[in-house]
């Protein structure tokens, strides 16, 4: 589906503080937080409802997905096709007290992860909440849970 969508996914970005881009315990894997960084490893940073629109959330957002795609691929041996279920989005957007559209912003993420996926797989819980800061002043950081084939699959 990557490439019928025209999808190209990153090379996998590496921590910027103390901790692991993910852990895989069984056959789930956790995800740290991923920032929206384009192919260009330009980070996109700015505070919605200040700074940034709705609409430039949610692509940083998509951004974010693709981050957690590389992740995935990483924690996969390379091979997507191991991803069984996309379980959890776990999303921060950075945004003024008075921002109320967290859960359009982060749909750029849960958007692109169902049609990679499928709905059957990319479907997921999630939340979305507003922060006053994130690090490096992204825009977002998504992290997520996924469930991964056996190991004797």
């Amino acid at each position: 589906r990557m490439a019928q969508l025209g999808l190209r996914i990153p090379r996998a970005a590496a921590p910027v503080a103390s901790y692991v881009p993910w852990r895989k315990t069984g056959n789930l894997v956790y995800i740290s937080g991923q920032l929206p960084k384009g192919e260009d490893d330009v980070l996109i940073c700015g505070r919605l409802g200040d700074n940034m629109s709705t609409d430039e959330g949610r692509e940083a957002a998509r951004l974010c997905a693709l981050q957690l795609m590389s992740q995935m691929r990483e924690a996969c041996g390379g091979d997507l096709d191991k991803v069984r279920a996309i379980l959890k989005v776990e999303a921060f957007v950075n945004s003024t007290p008075e921002f109320t559209e967290h859960p359009q912003v982060v749909n750029g993420c849960s958007d692109l992860l169902c049609s990679v996926f499928g709905s059957r797989m990319g479907a997921h819980s999630r939340f979305a909440v507003g922060c006053i800061s994130l690090p490096l002043g992204a825009a977002v950081e998504v992290g997520a849970v996924i469930q991964v084939a056996d190991d004797d699959e």
